[in-house]
């Protein structure tokens, strides 16, 4: 299919390739406005595409600078309005496709699956301790509109993330998730080469 783009679209992207030319080099285009707060953070490799209003938070110290907090693979390409936030690592594998309004962080204001009194409800969110752990992403991740991927979620090669779910804990590799919290729904036979429906579990 090929885009047909109007003579403003047209000067847009011009301005945003020469931006990525001059300031990330090895992307295949960035486009504009695009923000990324801690770049000596970010790691890409060949091909990275991102649509409007992209923002990556790569949180730190002036002491881990040099520090990849941010690691996208090849040829990832991300819709408009994709945010990441990174305090201590977001792995991303390569060709991995992404649609718009997409929320990743390894990081939460505060720990909630334990008794913490430091995250309280008397306690104002923005004093909450930063909590954190890894996110991983395979290769070959499909993710769709407004998904939301929490702290310390793997997600395995091959998955399909449905549009609107909230990833909460570990996807296998192969499967198709959708929901909140997400769910496996279909998982890949390779015997028979189908997607296979999962059978869901009585409550």
């Amino acid at each position: 299919m090929r885009n047909m783009y109007s003579l403003s679209e047209t000067i847009s992207t011009a301005y945003a390739l020469i931006c990525t030319k001059l300031f990330y080099r090895g992307a295949r285009l960035v486009r504009r406005p695009f923000y990324c707060r801690g770049k000596s953070r970010l790691q890409f490799a060949q091909g990275l595409t991102t649509g409007y209003n992209c923002r990556f938070d790569l949180l730190g110290t002036e002491n881990d600078k040099t520090l990849k907090k941010l690691i996208l693979g090849e040829n990832c390409k991300l819709g408009d309005n994709v945010h990441i936030v990174a305090s201590e690592k977001v792995v991303i594998g390569d060709n991995c496709l992404m649609a718009s309004k997409i929320f990743i962080s390894d990081t939460s204001h505060g720990d909630y699956s334990k008794a913490e009194l430091d995250s309280g409800p008397d306690t104002p969110p923005d004093e909450r301790p930063l909590y954190t752990k890894p996110v991983s992403i395979g290769n070959n991740v499909w993710i769709g509109e407004n998904v939301c991927i929490l702290l310390g979620v793997t997600i395995g090669n091959g998955c399909i993330i449905g549009a609107n779910s909230v990833v909460n804990k570990d996807i296998p590799s192969n499967c198709i998730v959708a929901g909140s919290p997400a769910r496996v729904i279909k998982k890949w036979d390779a015997s028979l080469n189908v997607w296979g429906t999962v059978e869901k579990k009585e409550s």
